[in-house]
């Protein structure tokens, strides 16, 4: 799935572990970026909310649920 995560996808957030001012669940934001590493990857979102906050995946949990429209 980390490998299909893009720039662009709306995303809602499932779960945040050990975040000091998690994002609540539920929310949706769009990915900013995408850094894929060996057995995890940051995920780079701006949340609905205003807020810009990173995921580590694993252990966050996300679902995409729109992705952008293909440009022809």
């Amino acid at each position: 799935m980390l490998n299909e995560i893009q720039v662009g996808d709306r995303i809602r957030l499932i779960a945040m572990a050990d975040d000091p001012y998690p994002i609540s669940v539920g929310s949706l934001g769009t990915v900013a970026a995408v850094h894929l590493h060996a057995n995890w990857s940051q995920i780079d979102v701006e949340w609905d909310s205003g807020r810009t906050l990173m995921l580590s995946i694993p252990p966050d949990r996300i679902e995409v649920v729109s992705k952008p429209p293909l440009l022809e």
